[in-house]
């Protein structure tokens, strides 16, 4: 919201020391966001005087042309230093050439003297022209910026509003209406009364203990049908005000201190019609529209939209309209979407004479969700979805009328319509010192009730109760703390002292959260990059991972209002995120990765979810019903990494990855080889903990990899995280850690090439016992020396125990202890070297 500091000042009473400075700094502190504080008005500097003409000479010139030699005086400092002085016996003046036709003897204009320089750099200097020295110029509008009229220079008023007449030689700006300061403010949602130059002007005035003259001044009146009719169809428009000026005449302008102060609100000048409901809009945050009275059939009806209805708007859109739309029709259909923007048909043009004004209230929710579907926010939808004051709709519908009588030499027709009423506001009950205590501030009982009677409250006390009833332009205060809240923004929450109570004592982090740190500790130190993407995806990406029939990763939850098109539904698996990432980072060169990321994914159906009520809070079994109808949403973890030599196989690191998050939570994987969609078959590692799959990793399918165009031999893992914490020891079974030293073991081992390496690892697991440590392949051999059909599997044993330093003698036991168990059940040949 643009707001010119001189027309807050006409209603609110400031002293005259109140600068921008100063009202910048007391609305912030009163809740408002006022970004800026704008200068408005034409760059001019140098002397720009007023002049009143003394003499007019017309001089026609030979090209036909007429030009008028003008005396004019322009104050006694300037008429001395003139370069032809008046003559003897006449008034000090100096002499300039108009070619203005409407320059008079008599008239006071506005005068730039030599050494003035004018809007777009223009220097003003003595110069001979058509016979004399021109000693000044006598402006119009467009030479001084402040508008684009040359058909004629600027006449100014005998006096001021004041009934002072107008000085030669004193400044001539002041009088232009055109230099002035404008608040740009930025209104949240909850104090939409803002949105009006009354809502500030309230706001300013009780800042200051200002005196504040309302605008409006006339209650809405009891129902009457004596103007143009209207009924009301839908409980969504409680009320409905109908006013018409006849006669208008289409050919006068807008004047020049409309058209600033439009220019000023960042609104465009288009016609004074148009331009007069612009500004009663902008002056009393009621959205008003105008219909040309000669084009609507019979009366206007606001009812709900019919489905597959058609409305073209002012936009030149036509759209189709929904049941829950609100219009507003007449004999013809739908003539304007209600609260939003009107229609073509009865659109007011430059040859309009009959004007019927419509002031009315239209529930906020049902505004709000018709602008959101045909993405059509207005000046007018942003008041009404955040609540306009229903008992101005009136008054500003007979302030409109009263302009365009005014300005456009219209006839205000006797009869007029109220359709409906203004709807109750609820009433509350709250303890005088409620305040004090929230704020933890002392509030007396006085300035309480002083504060809320300055906002508009009708407050009746009786002892330490208040019963208020909130202004019917302040649909916030609802609950006893909103009226904390607004005793809090006017006392300022600068002067009131931040206590930060003291938190409970707690329980510290949960399992889960303790091992998600682990994990942003562990993963980033072994070379993988956290990433984070947005939680979306389409089914045709998830399709695309090769995902058979009936897999519950095609279970999408699909959203209804999704930030793109192109990605409508939640993921359930975090692999198209991660190929996204890894396709921006090859878009840059970036081609050695290894990404990693983790969240959450969701897995239909979606129930359906009981509508709470907002009053009080939510009761047990509301809360539990809610959750029922929410999507299944686990948290997964996931990594890609990219094929690089000296870093080794992608899929090891794939493997690797998924063994570092087993081993963060105190776990060992057991593998196995099968085919599970996106990963290449054969070349796909099940991973489970006490028989339950947990993820998987492995190579990704070549078919995978060219869909979505990544690098060849790329590697992905993928866990089920909630899964593999919720298997993992408790708090008091983590196994503790051991400041002794390690004893390294290596073994080699020749088994049937169609044995698995995860149930041989198995096998030496068991049999090491309680001081192995960690397990882990490190090399898979076939060829020389090693006979066919069989293949040598490399596995390096850790062992530590607590408390003691293992002898020699003692590791190589557990060693062959563990050989001994893979030579009972696989027949395994140990290699000595």
């Amino acid at each position: 919201m643009r707001a010119p500091i001189t027309w807050i000042r006409e209603y609110a009473h400031l002293d005259a020391d109140v600068d921008s400075s100063k009202l910048y700094e007391a609305l912030i502190r009163a809740g408002l966001e006022v970004e800026t504080v704008e200068k408005f008005g034409p760059e001019i500097s140098g002397p720009v005087v007023v002049g009143r003409v003394l003499s007019v000479v017309p001089e026609p010139q030979k090209n036909g042309k007429t030009i008028y030699w003008c005396r004019v005086d322009c104050g006694e400092e300037a008429n001395a230093a003139a370069s032809e002085p008046a003559g003897p016996g006449e008034p000090g003046s100096r002499g300039i050439v108009c070619g203005a036709p409407n320059v008079a003897p008599g008239a006071n204009v506005v005068v730039s003297l030599p050494g003035a320089v004018l809007a777009g750099g223009f220097q003003i200097a003595s110069r001979k022209t058509y016979g004399h020295v021109s000693d000044g110029m006598i402006c119009a509008e467009d030479e001084l910026g402040i508008g684009d009229d040359h058909t004629g220079i600027i006449v100014l008023p005998d006096a001021d509003d004041s009934g002072r007449p107008l000085v030669p030689g004193e400044p001539a700006l002041p009088y232009l209406g055109t230099s002035d300061e404008v608040l740009d403010i930025a209104v949240t949602p909850d104090i939409g009364y803002c949105l009006s130059i009354r809502g500030l002007a309230r706001e300013s005035a009780q800042a200051f203990g200002a005196p504040f003259t309302d605008p409006v001044s006339v209650p809405v009146p009891d129902a009457s049908a004596g103007g143009f009719p209207v009924r009301l169809d839908t409980p969504a428009c409680p009320l409905f005000v109908a006013v018409t000026v006849s006669d208008i005449d289409p050919a006068r302008p807008s004047p020049r201190w409309l058209r600033d102060r439009l220019k000023m609100c960042g609104v465009r000048s288009l016609g004074l019609a148009i331009d007069v409901t612009n500004s009663v809009m902008l002056e009393f945050g009621q959205p008003i529209h105008g219909y040309d009275g000669d084009l609507l059939t019979d009366g206007i009806i606001v009812r709900q939209a019919h489905p597959g209805e058609k409305l073209t708007t002012l936009d030149d859109v036509e759209r189709v309209l929904d049941e829950t739309d609100i219009v507003i029709a007449d004999g013809t259909g739908p003539i304007g979407l209600a609260g939003v923007m009107g229609g073509q048909t009865t659109e007011l043009s430059p040859t309009t004479t009959k004007v019927v004004i419509e002031a009315a209230y239209f529930d906020p929710v049902h505004i709000a969700r018709t602008a959101k579907r045909h993405k059509l926010p207005s000046e007018a939808s942003k008041r009404f979805e955040r609540g306009v004051d229903p008992g101005a709709a009136y008054a500003a519908a007979h302030r409109v009328a009263d302009l365009l009588v005014e300005l456009g030499g219209g006839v205000k027709q006797a009869g007029e319509t109220v359709a409906g009423t203004v709807p109750p506001m609820p009433a509350q009950h709250i303890d005088a010192q409620l305040p004090a205590r929230i704020l933890g501030h002392p509030v007396p009982d006085e300035q309480v009730v002083s504060i809320l009677r300055a906002s508009g409250v009708r407050v009746e006390q009786s002892g330490g109760e208040l019963a208020l009833l909130p202004p019917t332009w302040r649909p916030d205060l609802v609950d006893p703390y909103d009226y904390v809240e607004e005793v809090g923004c006017k006392i300022g929450f600068d002067v009131i002292a931040p206590v930060v109570p003291k938190a409970p004592a707690g329980r510290g982090r949960t399992i889960s959260q303790q091992a998600r740190k682990a994990l942003n500790w562990v993963l980033p130190t072994a070379g993988f990059t956290e990433v984070i993407s947005f939680p979306f995806c389409s089914r045709e990406e998830i399709e695309n991972l090769g995902v058979p029939s009936g897999d519950e990763r095609l279970d999408l939850v699909r959203l209804a209002n999704p930030l793109a098109d192109t990605s409508p539904e939640l993921r359930t698996t975090l692999l198209p995120g991660l190929f996204g990432a890894v396709a921006r980072n090859l878009s840059r060169s970036q081609d050695v990765l290894a990404i990693y990321e983790q969240g959450l994914v969701f897995f239909g159906p979606v129930g359906e979810a009981p509508i709470v009520s907002v009053e009080h809070a939510p009761a047990a079994s509301e809360l539990a019903a809610i959750s029922a109808a929410l999507p299944r949403q686990p948290r997964h973890l996931a990594c890609v990494a990219t094929e690089n030599s000296s870093l080794g196989p992608s899929w090891s690191r794939a493997v690797r990855f998924a063994d570092l998050a087993a081993h963060t939570v105190g776990l060992e994987f057991a593998k196995r080889n099968v085919e599970h969609a996106p990963w290449h078959p054969g070349r796909c590692a099940e991973l489970s903990v006490a028989g339950r799959v947990i993820g998987y990793a492995g190579e990704l399918h070549p078919r995978v990899l060219e869909v979505f165009r990544l690098p060849a031999h790329m590697a992905a893992a993928e866990i089920d995280l909630d899964a593999l914490i919720a298997a993992a020891p408790g708090p008091g079974q983590l196994p503790t850690l051991s400041t002794y030293p390690v004893a390294k073991e290596d073994v080699s081992l020749i088994v049937d090439a169609d044995v698995p390496q995860a149930e041989v690892a198995a096998a030496l697991r068991e049999g090491a016992g309680e001081l192995l440590e960690s397990l882990a392949l490190f090399d898979v051999f076939t060829g020389c020396n090693i006979p066919e059909g069989k293949k040598s599997l490399g596995f390096a044993l850790r062992f530590r125990a607590h408390g003691r330093t293992l002898t020699d003698a003692e590791a190589a036991a557990a060693r062959d202890a563990a050989v001994a168990v893979a030579v009972e059940r696989f027949g395994a040949i140990h290699r000595v070297a």
